[in-house]
Parts: structure tokens; sequence; C-alpha cells
């Protein structure tokens, strides 16, 4: 059996390619960096060719840049928007076959501050929304052509392969550097917003529990428990015996994208996928990394 992943060289990736070759799946690994397949997803006669000579039984699309920035508005769409189609339309005419799964985000839906729903409807808040929103209703029209198309929606998760640009790696390598002697200070704004702190090994088994299925075809991808920003905090510093509040400074100006951002994750629950690495647990890997 073959897979091909698109972002491969990504955290969700690196994690579903061991996860898959535990499974003795051969994996096609795309991306644009790292030793991979350099296949442009936005190409589509690129990503065709590539599809129609693997007939992979397999195509996951996660590739992404994860932010909700404006200026990324032209590179979500190119990678999310567009790459969507492309693998779809090639799957289509080239792999009938093939199983393919479409990443989705807990970003994309009404936020009311209570748990996430699948049925829930969808806000168009950012460019990262309306990419991911168009890709879904791609996914469900190409589910009319006869393709097997799975949506996973993410919601925050995180592991040592996760860069400082995200908010649990940040504090994480922050707390190691103060535990070794630093004397730094973290800037951070609002410690209150409550959120998901999955491990992304543990998301990758819901996406494979996933596709292995045929009856639910989108389904949240999260732990449904939600932890606040200064949780994080804690139980970071816990494992260097310190207080945070001696190094953390707080901007009071701070406005925040969301309160919550939680799921409702009973869906992929009822197939027998539940995350087995507990806050503290993940904590611990991000620190001694």
């Amino acid at each position: 059996m073959k897979a091909i992943i698109f972002g491969a060289n990504g955290q969700d990736g690196y994690y579903l390619s061991q996860l898959l070759n535990e499974q003795h799946i051969e994996v096609i690994g795309v991306s644009r960096n790292g030793n991979f397949n350099a296949t442009d997803i936005s190409n589509y006669t690129q990503v065709a060719a590539l599809v129609a000579e693997t007939q992979a039984n397999y195509i996951f699309h996660l590739a992404a840049n994860s932010t909700t920035r404006h200026d990324a508005l032209f590179e979500n769409h190119a990678t999310i928007s567009t790459g969507t189609l492309n693998i779809l339309e090639a799957v289509k005419n080239g792999s009938p076959h093939s199983k393919v799964f479409i990443s989705g985000s807990g970003l994309q839906f009404e936020n009311h501050d209570l748990p996430i729903k699948e049925t829930d409807a969808f806000d168009a808040r950012d460019p990262y929304s309306v990419s991911r929103i168009q890709s879904v209703y791609a996914a469900r029209y190409f589910r009319r052509l006869g393709i097997q198309i799975y949506v996973g929606y993410f919601f925050n998760h995180d592991s040592p392969r996760r860069t400082e640009r995200h908010m649990a790696k940040k504090i994480a390598a922050f707390a190691s550097r103060v535990g070794e002697g630093s004397k730094e200070k973290l800037e951070i704004g609002d410690i209150s917003v409550i959120k998901e702190w999955t491990f992304a090994g543990d998301v990758v088994q819901g996406i494979y529990t996933l596709v292995q299925q045929d009856d639910v075809l989108e389904a949240n991808l999260g732990s449904g428990l939600g932890y606040s920003i200064q949780e994080w905090l804690e139980v970071c510093f816990k494992q260097i015996g310190k207080n945070w509040q001696d190094y953390v400074v707080l901007k009071n100006d701070f406005t925040p994208e969301y309160r919550c951002l939680v799921s409702d994750s009973s869906r992929i629950f009822s197939l027998g996928w539940k995350p087995t690495t507990s806050f503290e647990t993940l904590a611990k890997m991000m620190m001694n990394s």
C-alpha cells in the first residue's frame, strides 16, 4: 500500500509518516522544504502527474502555513484552496480509488466560547478560515462525483517539533532556558485564553482511525479538553521549580482572536479514538526536547 502526504515536513506530516510506516504503508512525502518530493501542490499538472504515477491508496493534504494573518492571503489560497482542488481533480481523473484526507480547522467555525461541533456554521473570519471553508465545500462537491474524501477538523495540538512561533513551544522553550539560569523575560498577551493542548502524535492516530472506515466522513480531531495559557505556564514552570510570575510580563492592551477554542469530538470518539497523552506529559515532552 502507498500514501502521499502533502506537507510531510510539518509536525503532523512527521508523525503521520511514522504511523504509516509502522502499518507497512509506503509513504511518498511531498514538501517544498527538506529531502522530499518537490511537487508543487498549487500546480495541477505536477499534482496530477504524481497522483497518476503513484496510484496511492491514501492521499493526505496537510500542507498549510498555519497563520490567520492577512498577508498570508494568497499563500493560504494557493496551498490550501487550490491545493485541495488540484488533489481532488487529480484523483477523479487519474486515481479514483484513492481515499483523500483534507485538513480542516476549528478556527473556521462560528465560536461562541462553547465546544464546537462539526455541524456548527462556518465563519469566514480571516484568510485562513476562508481557505479552509472553500476546501471543505470542494470536498463535499467531489464526494458527489464518487471520490472518498474525509475532512478532519484540527484544534490546537502540539509536539516537540513545533517552532517557537507557536505558544506552547514558545513557553516550554522559555521555561527550559529559565531552568538553565536565563534571566530573560517573556511578554505574553491574555493568559486566560482556553484551548486544547493535544499531542500531535495522538491526533494522527485520529486521522488514521477516520480513514479506516466509511461511515463518518467529517470529524473533529481534538481532545475536547480545554486548558488556559496560564495553566500551561504553571505546568511548565513546575518542571523547573520556579514561579512563572517572576519571568512573564503580561500585555495589558492585547486582544486575543478568541476566548475559548475547544472541540466536541464525540463523533471521532465513537469510532474508538481518544488522545492518550496528558497535558502534563505533553509539557514534559516539550520541555525536554
